[in-house]
C-alpha cells in the first residue's frame, strides 16, 4: 500500500478548507510503529472554536476516506489551529496575531546591525508591521519592514497589557475589554 503524503492530503483537502473560510497553513504526515498520523493545520481571521474544527475534521475525514489510495490506509487525523510557537511568515499571520507579544529578529540592513525587538503587534500595512514596545511603562511604536524579519515568534505572555498599549496596536474597544479580562 502506498504511503500517504502531505502533498497528496493538501491537494485533497484544500478546497474543503477554503470553502469553510480557512487557510490551509500546513499538512504534516508522520509514521511510526505502523501508524500514520495526519495533521492538518488551519487558520482564519477571528480564529475558530472546537466545534467548528470538529465539523471541519469530519469533512476532511470524509474526503480522505473517499480517496481510493487512502481509503484503506490506517491513519489518525488531527485538524488543529496553529500553536503560539508558529513562526510568523506571512502578512495574514501578523494580522491575526495583532495585539500579541512577539520577539522579532531583524537582519542587518545598510548601516543598521542585526537586532532583536520585543513588542506587541500593531497594524500590518504595505509590507510593514508596527510594533508597540513597552519600556518600563513608556510606550513607543516602531515600524518594521517585514522583508527584514529573519524570525518572528509569538511569545507566551502572562502579563496583562494596558488598554493604551492594546489601543496603539489598533484593537477596538470590545477586543481590548475581552483581552483585558480573558487573557
Amino acid at each position: 500500500m502506498p504511503a500517504i503524503t502531505a502533498e497528496q492530503v493538501s491537494d485533497l483537502v484544500q478546497s474543503v478548507v477554503v470553502d469553510r473560510g480557512f487557510d490551509l497553513e500546513d499538512v504534516v504526515v508522520s509514521s511510526s510503529s505502523g501508524r500514520t498520523d495526519v495533521t492538518v493545520v488551519v487558520d482564519r481571521d477571528g480564529g475558530s472554536d472546537l466545534d467548528v474544527l470538529a465539523d471541519l475534521s469530519r469533512e476532511i475525514s470524509d474526503v480522505l476516506d473517499e480517496e481510493p489510495s487512502i481509503a484503506d490506509a490506517a491513519y489518525v487525523l488531527e485538524v488543529t489551529s496553529p500553536g503560539v510557537d508558529r513562526p510568523l511568515t506571512l502578512d495574514r499571520h501578523w494580522r491575526r496575531a495583532r495585539g500579541r507579544k512577539v520577539t522579532v529578529d531583524l537582519a542587518a540592513v545598510d548601516d543598521s546591525p542585526a537586532r532583536r525587538l520585543t513588542g506587541r503587534i500593531g497594524p500590518v500595512e504595505d509590507g510593514r508591521v508596527r510594533l508597540i514596545v513597552n519600556e518600563r511603562g513608556r510606550l513607543r511604536s516602531t515600524d518594521v519592514d517585514l522583508a527584514a524579519v529573519t524570525r518572528a515568534i509569538v511569545e507566551v505572555d502572562f502579563s496583562r497589557p494596558s488598554a493604551a498599549e492594546l489601543q496603539m496596536c489598533g484593537l477596538g474597544a470590545d477586543e481590548i475589554a475581552r483581552r483585558r479580562t480573558d487573557d
